[in-house]
């Protein structure tokens, strides 16, 4: 079978680092090991492509070049006839697989034209996050081009119940959409790594993962961090990625004399995560509290597959993941004093931290690999189809 995948977002370089190319990355591999042929549309490849994904054709759409946001938005929508003109010239596809961007349509309403199904995975309100983070200039055709492809769409993959609440109110057939969680290649995580590659030191080390973006929470980790290393002097940070908030988080570790317990190590390759991994104890996700938290995060799904005890946030999906106290522990969003006492309490106890991991880890593989989420994928797909075909009979 032959799959056109879609990924038509400037800001995603498929083969780059962020956390969404990885989840590109991983979605092309679960779905080149059921045996599909697979196709590559997409606006930026990003750095070389990996080995074992050198059975992937790979087809170049015009880039967007960073110009004028609202030159960069006309061009962006410019790209959908050269997508539906490259689709026709590549076919036949037995489905097309793409990743929402916002200003991408034409491949889902190729493959309702082609009478085949059309996946659509959406993972964030674009049009509300590029409005609050980014600039939007021209919301009211952002909005034309969401209700085009959404209800051109066959399949609607939301990641979170949150995200599928904001689809529902661009499609009338509700039943189209399905909730499947974001998952984790376990390959990248052998073993339980906390216990076997730790380097022997009685050094305490609190760890975190992740682009440093505003809605992540730095803030209430230093300020929880700060409070717990006073009273435990053998204690580290290590903070793992890069980000706008990098300038704001080095400006409150020097305030609060914290330069010299406080590891930043800047952008890594996503292979070398496992690594950076198995030097903490405790890994942290201290989402603050938002109104509308929609994320899957994949920080949360990659610490506990490496069998790490982990502190998050009381928070949206979060909370169906985490069990408190079984395989995790769960505070309430932004507050300082509960992540410092849940340091503390992991701290105290060895023998807690390696259960918790355990079962973290035992989840994981049960529940949330990529490939499990492909196989829900493939299958609510085939089912939507099915029920298609029933209605036009």
């Amino acid at each position: 079978m032959r799959v056109a995948y879609i990924c038509a977002d400037a800001g995603i370089p498929v083969f780059g680092q962020k956390g969404c190319s990885i989840h590109v990355q991983e979605v092309i591999r679960s779905l080149l090991q059921k045996d599909l042929q697979v196709c590559l549309f997409t606006t930026s490849i990003g750095k070389q492509i990996p080995p074992d994904f050198q059975g992937v054709k790979v087809y170049q759409l015009p880039s967007i070049p960073k110009v004028e946001r609202a030159v960069r938005e006309r061009i962006a929508l410019s790209i959908n006839p050269d997508l539906e003109l490259e689709l026709s010239l590549a076919q036949p596809f037995d489905f097309i697989y793409e990743r929402y961007s916002l200003w991408s349509y034409s491949a889902m309403e190729y493959a309702q034209k082609q009478g085949i199904p059309g996946i659509l995975e959406v993972n964030a309100p674009l049009i509300l996050e590029q409005e609050k983070h980014r600039g939007l200039v021209d919301r009211e055709q952002a909005e034309a081009v969401a209700k085009r492809v959404f209800q051109a769409a066959n399949t609607i993959i939301a990641v979170s119940r949150e995200i599928k609440d904001y689809v529902s109110q661009y499609v009338t057939d509700q039943s189209k959409i399905q909730v499947i969680p974001n998952g984790v290649n376990p390959q990248r995580f052998s073993q339980n790594l906390s216990r076997t590659d730790k380097p022997s030191s009685d050094q305490f080390t609190v760890g975190f993962v992740g682009s440093l973006k505003p809605w992540h929470g730095l803030p209430i980790l230093i300020d929880a961090f700060a409070h717990f290393h006073c009273n435990h002097p053998n204690t580290r940070l290590l903070i793992v990625g890069d980000g706008t908030e990098r300038d704001r988080l080095l400006r409150d570790i020097k305030t609060r004399n914290l330069n010299s317990v406080v590891d930043l190590t800047g952008a890594v390759p996503p292979e070398t995560v496992p690594h950076w991994l198995a030097q903490m104890d405790v890994a942290v996700a201290p989402y603050p509290q938002s109104e509308d938290f929609y994320f899957s995060p994949l920080k949360v799904y990659e610490y506990m597959a490496a069998g790490l005890p982990v502190i998050a946030s009381n928070i949206g999906q979060i909370a169906e993941v985490i069990d408190h106290g079984v395989n995790g522990l769960l505070t309430s969003p932004g507050d300082i004093a509960a992540l410092d006492k849940a340091l503390e309490q992991l701290w105290r106890s060895p023998s807690l931290r390696y259960c918790l991991g355990d079962l973290a880890r035992e989840n994981i593989l049960q529940h949330h690999t990529w490939e499990r989420v492909v196989e829900k994928i493939w299958f609510f797909a085939q089912r939507r189809q099915e029920q298609v075909k029933g209605v036009t009979r």
